[in-house]
């Protein structure tokens, strides 16, 4: 049979037709298609191995982060825990050391109102010795004056209803001393005769 070929016909001042673009397809596929493929297959390799270290690395540090929330907070805890009990220690303590206080300044002021006592008891027995002593002091000299003034009585009327004699007014006057001391003085001498 006979081979019929049909051309196509192309312009003739023109450049030549565009070939059907599935040809251009077909042609980069025979020359690049099979790079295109490990490339494609390396790219799709690589971004399902990114994927699972991403998603490794995600689960990693999620775990870390939640081991460091845990020990963060069971630090936190204990200490809360440690400044609560020494909070409380320290109330506690001075909760004792105000009632010690207290108790001092009872103590204190006990003593402080049985010192006062003491020494307004002291004063008062020494106000009333010293007024005995004083009483006492008075009415001895009231006394010691009276005989005092009673021997000088009696010395003067013995002086006048006798004449002055020397001897006897040395001997009166050491009597009088005698009696003042508490002892007895022999008279020196005997009564001048009247002249």
């Amino acid at each position: 049979m006979a081979k019929v070929t049909t051309q196509k016909s192309q312009p003739v001042n023109g450049p030549p037709a565009a070939p059907p673009p599935e040809s251009i397809e077909q042609v980069r596929d025979l020359l690049f298609g099979g790079q295109m493929r490990m490339v494609d297959a390396r790219i799709q390799s690589l971004d399902e191995r990114l994927a699972h270290e991403t998603s490794a690395l995600r689960s990693e540090f999620e775990r870390q982060l939640g081991d460091l929330d845990g020990s963060i907070k069971k630090e936190l805890a204990r200490h809360a825990e440690r400044l609560a009990s020494e909070r409380t220690k320290r109330v506690e303590d001075l909760k004792s050391l105000n009632s010690e206080l207290r108790e001092s300044l009872k103590v204190l002021e006990r003593r402080h109102q049985s010192l006062e006592e003491t020494a307004g008891l002291a004063d008062a027995e020494l106000r009333d010795h010293l007024v005995k002593n004083a009483a006492a002091f008075s009415s001895e000299l009231a006394r010691t004056s009276e005989r005092i003034m009673s021997e000088l009585q009696r010395i003067t009327t013995a002086l006048q209803a006798e004449k002055l004699d020397s001897a006897a007014l040395a001997a009166g006057l050491t009597e009088l001393a005698g009696k003042l001391t508490g002892g007895t003085a022999a008279p020196q001498g005997k009564k001048g005769s009247r002249s």
